[in-house]
């Protein structure tokens, strides 16, 4: 799942299988919100559930797509990002390989949309001022690390106050989770809630379908509010395989103490190194090595 990156094959497959199932939207988003998930007999069977199909909805204000801009001008929409709840309401999240190779540079090279859907910005677009990613990715692109926080702003007001907010959760189990991505082939977000399981010590692994290019970035939310959609944020889609490399299965970095010490840097501004990769990018002090227990 490699932002930016387009697979022909799995962009028909999506559309086809959108299409196959417009006519269910009502009643999988009524199972999206009281976060169940469907179970096939067979699947009873084995012992573990089958892959559930992705399903588009209208949005949701804390969560949106990654754009390119350039000379006020939108671009492509390559990655997904949520707002995530910080003391100056301006911070996202994001996957550490969704910015990789990008620049924040000249300014407004990058911007987010919140809530994005079939061309409408609910919540208008916020440029992407500063990035944090974890000394571990910026050196080895380590797929523990593949996290990244960023600062968006807009003058004289706070995305947050528009939004509503993520909470950032550490140390916790693979649970339950609703996902919501943004695939690049289409201009709505998908969602899905499924079982999000143990892949080995520091990620995480769930069985969705659709889940194509442009999903990276996700958030994995737990304990979902019906009424406002918002939740404990306890994962990204990213790490290994870049978050995955089929439709159908993806992975997270699961978010334990260099993730908690990147948030805090970001959230204090500082302090940080700039890094080649991109202009505006900050390597997180006293965030060394891989995230552990």
């Amino acid at each position: 799942m490699r932002g930016g990156i387009c697979h022909p094959r799995a962009a028909i497959r999506l559309a086809v299988v959108l299409a196959m199932h417009r006519a269910a939207w009502v009643a999988s988003l009524m199972l999206t919100t009281i976060g169940a998930y469907v179970v096939a007999p067979a699947a009873l069977a084995a012992g573990q559930p089958d892959a559930s199909d992705g399903i588009p909805i209208h949005g949701t204000a804390a969560i949106g797509a990654l754009f390119t801009s350039s000379n006020g001008k939108l671009g492509a929409h390559f990655c997904t990002a949520s707002v995530v709840s910080s003391p100056a309401g301006n911070l996202l999240i994001t996957a550490a390989h969704c910015m990789q190779g990008r620049s924040l540079s000249p300014a407004g090279s990058i911007v987010f949309a919140p809530g994005y859907h079939n061309g409408r910005f609910p919540h208008g677009t916020w440029v992407v001022t500063t990035e944090y990613v974890d000394a571990a990715w910026s050196k080895y692109q380590n797929p523990d690390d593949d996290v990244a926080f960023l600062v968006a702003g807009r003058k004289g007001t706070h995305i947050q106050r528009h939004t509503g907010a993520e909470t950032l959760k550490i140390d916790e189990p693979a649970q339950v989770v609703q996902v919501i991505g943004y695939p690049d082939q289409t201009n709505e977000p998908i969602t899905c809630t499924a079982p999000a399981r143990e892949f080995d010590a520091h990620e995480m692994v769930f069985d969705c379908n659709n889940y194509t290019n442009g999903t990276s970035g996700g958030p994995l939310l737990a304990d979902v509010n019906a009424k406002t959609g918002e939740g404990w944020l306890i994962g990204v889609i990213g790490g290994y395989e870049n978050g995955g490399d089929t439709p159908n299965v993806s992975y997270s970095p699961r978010f334990f103490s260099a993730i908690l010490t990147l948030y805090q840097t970001a959230i204090s501004g500082g302090p940080g190194t700039v890094i080649l990769a991109g202009p505006g990018s900050t390597v997180a002090s006293g965030s060394q090595g891989s995230a552990s227990a």
